[in-house]
């Protein structure tokens, strides 16, 4: 499938290679992130705990892009397990460790942009939230790393997102503007209650105005990736047992309670404690947190705006329209969620080349086939490329 326009991708992927949390980390935290072996078997351990997260950490053999998407659409008459789906592993390709075999994937693919996540590195937070210097240190190594192998823009072809983490907002700031030196046209915070010292709180408080401040500044685009939010410890409530959130061993009660919640309450928390209000040039994008939530949320603000108009400085759900941007899931009701919030805030993503992705990048306009050829381009382009292109407060 070839467009007549450039297609930007709102969720792509790399693999991370052994040395991408470790490269760049101070030697006083070196035995903090290791890699070891299980029985024959390679595991990462973060603070002497080996992590089930990801199964194979080193992603020397992964499965195929898209072979989850029956399973994501529903379609499961005879109950097969994700490993079923999975059928024969593919080696790592060098398009999903190098920029320039990426590129030229992107070119077969009828893909011109994307943004680039990783994998691996969304378990680094949650696990290290007891300890704010060892975080900051972490994602840092980290990024360090991202722009070594990646850039953080790639011929215009290719953003990768360094990661923001918030426990320490002056250490923030201070990556925040690192990245933006080095050509960073969009960063990532993970979706959670933002660890400290003194317990965890809301990034939309007035605590971390001055973080906000430099990303008006900046103009620069918050994304906000699904992520190990810590929300497992809530099912483990109910069910006990695992410790971790496991991503690749779904159950019924897990899915059901936490599919979107941890977007649901960040996006909330933003609006309702007046991130938008103080700073108003801020654009956030939900990538691949589905779109299921949104419904709901909007719903929840507008009785809360009903009750107590006096916590708001307009209608939130109308502040959320106009500062936040949805990739939905391909399976997902993309022509309701287009009802909701509106043909300019809708980003085509794909998860390329994750299995519950999409094997085919541009089988998403599919999703939006209803649509108008305008507001086909609108998604599967021109909102993404828009955000991409925001200039700094005046």
């Amino acid at each position: 499938m070839n467009l007549d326009y450039h297609a930007y991708d709102a969720d792509n992927h790399l693999y991370e290679p052994i040395d991408a949390f470790t490269r760049h980390l101070p030697e006083r935290y070196r035995s903090a992130i290791r890699y070891v072996d299980i029985e024959g078997r390679t595991k990462i351990a973060i603070n002497n705990k080996i992590s089930e997260y990801i199964p194979n950490p080193t992603f020397e053999v992964v499965a195929a892009p898209g072979a989850w998407e029956e399973y994501y659409r529903g379609n499961n008459p005879d109950g097969m397990t994700l490993r079923e789906f999975t059928g024969k592993p593919i080696r790592c390709l060098p398009a999903f460790r190098h920029p320039e075999d990426r590129v030229k994937l992107l070119d077969e693919q009828g893909v011109y942009a994307t943004l680039l996540f990783p994998t691996l590195a969304s378990l680094l937070e949650e696990r290290m939230k007891d300890d704010v210097n060892l975080t900051h240190a972490a994602i840092t190594a980290f990024n360090r790393w991202m722009l070594d192998e990646w850039t953080f823009n790639y011929h215009d072809r290719i953003f990768p997102t360094p990661i923001i983490t918030l426990p320490d907002p002056r250490r923030a700031i201070e990556e925040l503007e690192w990245c933006v030196e080095n050509g960073a046209r969009a960063v990532l915070i993970r979706p959670a209650p933002v660890p400290g010292v003194r317990g965890s709180r809301s990034m939309g408080l007035p605590e971390f105005d001055d973080f906000w401040n430099a990303v008006e500044q900046t103009g620069i685009l918050v994304t906000c990736h699904a992520s190990d939010s810590g929300y497992d410890a809530y099912a483990s409530d109910w069910e006990g047992g695992r410790d971790e959130f496991l991503p690749f061993k779904p159950g019924a009660f897990r899915t059901v309670i936490s599919h979107g919640r941890p977007i649901f309450d960040t996006m909330a928390a933003m609006i309702c404690h007046g991130l938008f209000e103080r700073h108003p040039s801020v654009r956030v994008a939900c990538i691949e947190n589905g779109s299921t939530w949104v419904a709901p949320l909007l719903l929840e603000l507008s009785h809360a705006y009903g009750k107590m108009p006096q916590e708001f400085a307009e209608d939130p759900v109308e502040t959320f329209r106009r500062h936040i941007s949805v990739s939905p899931f391909y399976e997902e009701d993309i022509p309701g969620l287009i009802d909701h919030i509106g043909i300019d805030r809708v980003l085509f993503g794909s998860d390329f080349p994750h299995p519950e992705g999409l094997g085919k990048p541009l089988d998403f306009i599919k999703e939006v086939a209803h649509r108008s050829p305008e507001d086909q381009k609108k998604v599967m382009s021109e909102n993404l490329k828009e955000l991409l292109t925001l200039r700094p407060a005046a």
